[in-house]
């Protein structure tokens, strides 16, 4: 079944249930645009916790927030849930979104990954690094901008500029280094691609694997997924030839891109929205965004799951990332100027 058609089934069934009784005290509406089949597990551990039935939308992450601004007062949204800053940031933008107070969120979560006014918290990570063919690379680069070193013309295999990754990528290059130091840095790593960005994180590791690209980026959970399990043709064995860098260890650390949520602007569920959202916080859904999706816990000190725990130790960058979401107006001109496609 495709993903869309998924959506679309998932979405039909998500109505039905909203318009039979959506506003019942123990219901909470959520709108999701993570399409991982490991999250049932969260979802059914907070119902089994707290009686509350989660009645769900899942859908592109635009068009959930385009959808929560028609319904507006109207909209039965408790709860927003996608993935990375950019996203976060845009449904604050729209309106979609209303700042929470919450002991537990604000003990639980860093203050570098939750918005400046609370209207949306990260509960997981992905780091987002460098891959490199062991057999052709022998010196790769240890740091984003080295990314833009002529040693790697004709090298580099990334995403479009359209992606929300590239996207927070660079926003997080200008907040770190400076804008004239991140338009240098993004010309430089157009001026050392091997092929025009295309493709998802899985086709940059493919592309390694193929050959027609020496050095990608591409964030970990889709590696530590194919290092315990065959996913889109890569497995452990297709694996073995790649090695790769947290990068900027001896700098700002790597780069981190976020999964979380907010409450919804209009929220009929309320009280259930911030104990989902606190729920999100605990120690055992902690655990099962990395055991389940391979991701990195949002709080400290949660234990790994072994494919991503091999990896390695690293110092990720500790940026603000509601700092990082301002730039990303800027970071999509500095695409343009550069002609990142």
């Amino acid at each position: 079944m495709s993903t869309a058609l998924k959506s679309v089934l998932v979405l039909s069934t998500a109505l039905t249930t909203l318009a039979t009784g959506g506003f019942a005290e123990g219901e909470l509406n959520l709108y999701s645009s993570r399409h991982y089949d490991t999250d049932e597990r969260l979802y059914s551990d907070f119902t089994d916790q707290t009686g509350i039935v989660i009645n769900r939308i899942e859908g592109n992450a635009d068009e959930l927030v385009a959808r929560m601004q028609a319904e507006g007062l109207n909209s039965p949204a408790d709860v927003l849930l996608t993935v990375d800053t950019s996203r976060l940031q845009r449904a604050k933008d729209a309106g979609v979104l209303q700042s929470v107070d919450s002991d537990v969120l604000e003990a639980r979560i860093p203050s570098s990954l939750q918005d400046a006014d609370n209207q949306w918290f990260g509960f997981s990570q992905r780091a987002r690094i460098i891959f490199y063919d062991k057999a052709d690379v022998e010196n790769p680069p240890l740091s984003y901008l080295d990314l833009a070193d002529p040693a790697y013309e004709g090298m580099v295999c990334h995403r479009s500029s359209t992606n929300v990754y590239s996207q927070t990528l660079l926003s997080a290059v200008i907040e770190n280094h400076g804008t004239e130091a991140a338009t240098a840095w993004a010309e430089g790593v157009v001026n050392n691609f091997a092929r025009d960005p295309q493709g998802g994180d899985t086709d940059q590791l493919r592309g390694l694997v193929s050959g027609e690209c020496d050095i990608a980026i591409s964030n970990t959970y889709y590696f530590a997924r194919a290092l315990r399990t065959e996913v889109d043709g890569l497995d452990a064995a297709a694996l073995e030839g790649i090695g790769w860098v947290f990068p900027s260890q001896n700098a700002e650390g790597a780069h981190m891109n976020l999964s979380g949520g907010g409450v919804a602007a209009n929220a009929p569920n309320r009280d259930n929205a911030v104990k989902f959202l606190e729920y999100l916080a605990s120690d055992q859904a902690q655990q099962y965004f990395s055991a389940g999706n391979d991701e990195y816990p949002a709080v400290p000190g949660v234990g790994l799951s072994p494919s991503v725990a091999a990896l390695g130790i690293f110092r990720p960058d500790a940026v603000d990332l509601s700092a990082v979401a301002q730039n990303l107006a800027e970071a999509q001109t500095i695409f343009n100027q550069v002609g990142w496609e």
